[in-house]
């Protein structure tokens, strides 16, 4: 049996720039980071006295004998890249710590985590930029789907960066944070979640259309990635100066569609600014999902007891990205 872990990430400035359509002719950064939580995929060999040749059990279970029967599109999507042999056969089954779509790179995390199993269970070297390309082609390229290409990169990588993307490449710079700062900006966030799952894909097409359009807010999102990079590595970091960012962030991807934001989401961000939090964003492509703030140590334990009933969660950074935590031969 083999298992990957794969984290999934928080996207704090420059979302929407890592889409091709605006990067391959402007140029992208964003600044994002992963979070020790994680999209879990274990698989094992099939025994052949089984009537069927796959095993797939997520949401739902599958069990299939030719591939063009998978329902699951990126687990169809990566033996068909793969060029997976219809005879190898395995069980495979998908556990997550957070909720799926949810503003969180979830599927993402699944492509990537898949790709590094499938990689393991043939015996080959996960390479990190390797399957972060390999996942951002099968997403964009196979399956056709609207995302950009920072979520597969940090599923990858994991740690707190500045991505940056050329026309036909991209760069991973860690920001590298002293242990003090890590641990002051660890405790000072909070995920909140809404309450609503949303399919990303169609928030995703709107921002792409969009970007012809509304390119002005495109060039202030991405002149803050600069900005918030250098508030980041001060050797003291103000939580005050990083929660305007993250405000200014959330006004200007609400700027972008009316359809990104609605009455309840504006409804817990409002309540989270009022009872302390410094600044917050939505994270992901828009209409539900997590909402990240940011807020003082001190005011905590209180913010999360007034944001009730709504989940809270608190996090750390993951420092790996997506790696093989079991194999047994």
């Amino acid at each position: 049996m083999i298992i990957s872990s794969t984290p999934f990430r928080v996207s704090l400035f420059g979302g929407g720039t890592d889409y091709p359509a605006w990067f391959k002719k402007n140029g992208g950064s964003v600044i994002s980071f992963a979070i020790n939580k994680y999209c879990y995929i274990s698989i094992r060999p099939l025994p052949s006295f089984f009537d069927y040749k796959y095993r797939f059990v997520y949401s739902k279970e599958e069990r299939v004998n030719n591939f063009n029967k998978i329902e699951h599109p990126a687990i169809k999507g990566v033996l068909s890249f793969m060029k997976w042999d219809i005879n190898k056969t395995f069980e495979l089954h998908h556990d997550g710590d957070l909720p799926a779509r949810s503003g969180l790179g979830s599927s993402s995390s699944f492509t990537v985590g898949l790709l590094n199993a499938l990689y393991s269970y043939n015996n080959k070297r996960f390479e990190k930029k390797k399957i972060a390309n390999q996942a951002i082609f099968i997403e964009q390229n196979l399956l056709k789907e609207n995302v950009g290409c920072q979520d597969q990169i940090i599923a990858s990588y994991g740690g707190l960066n500045k991505i940056i993307f050329q026309k036909n490449d991209f760069e991973v710079k860690p920001i590298n944070l002293t242990k003090k700062n890590t641990k002051k900006f660890e405790e000072s966030i909070v995920l909140v979640y809404s309450g609503i799952s949303r399919i990303a894909d169609s928030f995703a097409k709107e921002k792409i259309n969009s970007i012809k359009l509304k390119n002005k807010y495109f060039y202030e999102i991405s002149n803050l990635v600069d900005e918030a990079e250098k508030k980041l590595k001060n050797k003291k970091i103000d939580l005050k100066e990083i929660g305007i960012l993250l405000n200014e962030t959330w006004k200007l991807k609400r700027s972008i569609s009316l359809n990104i934001s609605n009455r309840t989401l504006d409804s817990i961000y409002n309540k989270g600014i009022k009872h302390g939090a410094l600044g917050g964003k939505l994270l992901g492509a828009g209409g539900g999902g997590f909402i990240a703030f940011i807020i003082k140590k001190e005011n905590k334990n209180n913010f999360i007891k007034k944001m009730k009933p709504l989940g809270c969660c608190s996090i750390k950074f993951d420092n790996h990205g997506s790696k093989i935590i079991y194999k047994n031969s």
